[in-house]
């Protein structure tokens, strides 16, 4: 059976001519339909700078505040302890002039020897021809007085005598500068020699 017979110029037809319609989009004009916009992540993006922002300010402000609070405070005890700080310094202040007047009193007391055991040390070294009748520690010095026994024309030679075995006394040099006679004169009654010296008391050095 003889194939139902198509004419070229159809065929060529239809192939060079395909089915079409034309394109009349305005991509321009179209909407965006992405699901999330380029625009939303700026807004993020700048939303998120802001709000650190924000919170430095504010941490920095909170801070400030924190600092002057506590400022305030601490003038506030100053304040208050400023009265009691200044009669706390007047009394050291005090309390230091009257330690100044307890030292020296208490130097003065230790730069003074003890009386007895100058007594009994004088006692010990006495000579037998010598009777000690007066002693009178001073600030300055120790007075002794007394009385020469034996004949009197010797009494003189055992007074200065004895003012050389005081000198030589170490016990005594340690304490004393220097011994003299300042008085030496007879008893009209008994016809005895009395003498006085006056045992010179060592400055203690500042």
């Amino acid at each position: 059976m003889p194939l139902p017979f198509k004419s070229k110029s159809t065929a060529a037809a239809a192939l060079e001519n395909p089915r079409w319609h034309p394109n009349f989009r305005n991509h321009e004009r179209l909407p965006d339909i992405k699901a999330v916009r380029t625009v939303f992540f700026v807004n993020v993006i700048a939303l998120s700078i802001a709000a650190t922002f924000a919170a430095y300010v504010a941490f920095n402000e909170y801070s400030i505040h924190t600092i002057r609070n506590q400022v305030a405070l601490a003038e506030a005890d100053v304040h208050r302890n400023q009265a009691m700080s200044g009669r706390g310094v007047r009394l050291f202040k005090e309390y230091q002039a009257e330690e100044k007047k307890v030292d020296a009193v208490s130097a003065f007391l230790h730069s003074r020897p003890a009386l007895l055991p100058l007594v009994i040390h004088l006692g010990q070294t006495l000579p037998k021809n010598i009777a000690l009748t007066y002693l009178e520690m001073r600030d300055n010095g120790l007075i002794l007085r007394g009385v020469v026994r034996g004949a009197p024309e010797l009494a003189s030679g055992t007074a200065s005598a004895y003012v050389d075995q005081l000198h030589a006394d170490t016990v005594l040099s340690a304490i004393f500068d220097d011994v003299s006679l300042t008085n030496l004169n007879k008893n009209a009654q008994d016809g005895r020699l009395n003498f006085e010296l006056f045992l010179k008391m060592k400055v203690p050095k500042k």
